[in-house]
């Protein structure tokens, strides 16, 4: 018998449309899971007593037939990046804490308009600094995706707690923000739908910044479908966020046709890292196979400047991430630790309030900023991805979409790589291009790996065209045919 929570968005807005299912009934199952499975510490808050009454809010509307749109009454996690009206906003930073926002994010206002409750605001790599959700003051986020070792795997980062709360039906989905990653690698860590729309999709306004060329929200879901559904209730210009696309938001769902016969679908070389293991490169292959068979044609392409995203990546987004958090400086809101002067105070309460991986990030960021140093790394490494840019669009005149793998491997265990942020950037290897060129981009799982954890394939499709993406995300995850859950006592099943 399947669960309430265990439903898909498409499964539950069918029911709630036809009677056999209400709002707060489909919400106080989702609040029963989030109860039950707090060990996992996906949520940094909760809240309960707003989804019940938003859920009322949904039934009253859904009775008089003036439902707000295709999410009413659909329970949607969001992660603590978002600013939300009323509820605390932390970032899941200590530099945050009892910042209750005034005001509501745009993309979160979407949600509302279309009818969603949201159940709690998820937890995060701090300031979405991390790709394994260990990073965050509120401590670490654990995978519901077990194996017989008994050790807690990561669910993936920044966006690990959404990723988490989708896995294990502690909501229908949850909204992210990817900035090299930060919703994709999650999902494949986690066996779920992860999808980073183009850069300009979705209006970053009231979003805590990270890196502002390159942070953008998106879906965590468990389908393609319910990806397509969820972001057609997030997108949209907005005139309060300059890099908001003035663009009409089309119909992600329709684009959904189940046939991908003559799509076109590159394979980079470049993706084929020496040292990798066997089973990506097998579950690549396993995804090249499976659009072969469902007709569509497979061409061999390259993407040379692919092997230099990475080191550009951690160039510019430190750049940006200094820039962006100079804001926190005990002053205006947040964590204060007095000095004896105003200078002591600011070193006081920015030693105190942000994390090791903060730090590190924020003093990467100032040195390649500094008089000296900026025309030779900051100003080079835009050079360099305007180049990658450059090698997707010249792609993309060959091919419709682009499959790589999503990660390198499948969930490690926490604590694993903590003492070496070259190994834990290395997790962004396969996401980061795409990101350094703004393109949508999607990982669906694949398959498991040698070790029953979740493996996702990722593709790669031109500036706004999406629908593609969900045509053929949507192909490829009835090919994979992804059945696996998380499994407490062992790997999936």
């Amino acid at each position: 018998m399947t669960h309430a929570n265990e439903l898909t968005i498409t499964q539950a807005r069918d029911a709630l449309s036809a009677g056999d299912l209400s709002a707060t009934e489909l919400t106080q199952a989702c609040l029963d899971a989030m109860a039950a499975a707090r060990d996992l510490n996906a949520f940094i808050t909760e809240t309960p007593e707003l989804a019940l009454q938003r859920a009322a809010q949904s039934d009253a509307r859904i009775a008089r037939g003036e439902s707000l749109g295709g999410l009413e009454g659909i329970p949607v996690a969001v992660k603590d990046l978002f600013g939300t009206q009323g509820v605390l906003t932390t970032a899941a930073s200590h530099i945050l804490d009892g910042f209750i926002p005034r005001y509501e994010s745009t993309v979160t206002e979407n949600l509302l308009n279309a009818g969603s409750v949201m159940t709690g605001k998820t937890n995060l790599d701090e300031f979405a600094m991390g790709s394994a959700n260990v990073t965050s003051y509120y401590g670490p986020v654990k995978n519901p995706w077990k194996r017989d070792d008994g050790k807690d795997r990561v669910p993936g980062g920044s966006s690990g707690g959404s990723a988490a709360a989708v896995a294990a039906h502690l909501s229908l989905a949850a909204i992210g923000t990817d900035t090299g990653g930060s919703i994709r690698q999650p999902a494949s860590f986690c066996g779920i739908v992860g999808m980073k729309p183009t850069y300009g999709r979705c209006s970053r306004w009231g979003v805590v910044a990270f890196a502002s060329s390159l942070d953008q929200a998106g879906p965590l879901t468990k389908t393609v479908r319910d990806a397509a559904i969820l972001l057609q209730g997030m997108a949209g210009h907005d005139v309060k966020d300059s890099t908001s696309a003035p663009m009409a938001v089309p119909d992600f769902e329709a684009a959904i046709t189940g046939d991908v016969r003559g799509l076109r679908v590159g394979i980079p070389r470049e993706y084929q890292i020496d040292g990798s293991p066997a089973e990506i490169d097998a579950i690549w292959q396993k995804g090249a196979d499976m659009f072969r068979d469902a007709g569509a044609e497979i061409v061999d392409i390259s993407l040379p400047h692919t092997k230099y995203a990475l080191p550009t990546y951690y160039i510019v987004a430190p750049a940006e991430a200094s820039s962006n958090l100079s804001r926190y400086d005990g002053v205006r809101y947040g964590l204060r630790i007095d000095g004896d002067s105003l200078d002591q105070m600011y070193e006081n309460t920015r030693g105190e309030g942000f994390g090791d991986e903060v730090k590190r990030r924020v003093l990467i960021g100032a040195y390649v900023l500094s008089a000296g140093y900026y025309d030779a790394y900051y100003v080079k490494a835009q050079q360099v991805r305007s180049r990658i840019a450059e090698d997707f669009k010249t792609a993309f005149q060959k091919v419709d979409v682009i499959l790589t793998p999503t990660a390198p491997s499948t969930a490690f265990a926490i604590g694993e790589k903590m003492d070496d942020p070259i190994a834990m950037y290395m997790n962004d290897v396969f996401t980061v291009p795409a990101s350094m060129a703004g393109l949508p981009c999607m990982s669906v799982p694949g398959g498991l790996g040698d070790d029953g954890l979740p493996l996702g394939l990722h593709l790669i499709t031109k500036p706004f065209d999406e629908e593609t993406l969900f045509r053929a995300g949507d192909v490829l995850e009835k090919q994979a045919n992804f059945t696996a859950r998380p499994n407490s006592g062992g790997a999936g099943r």
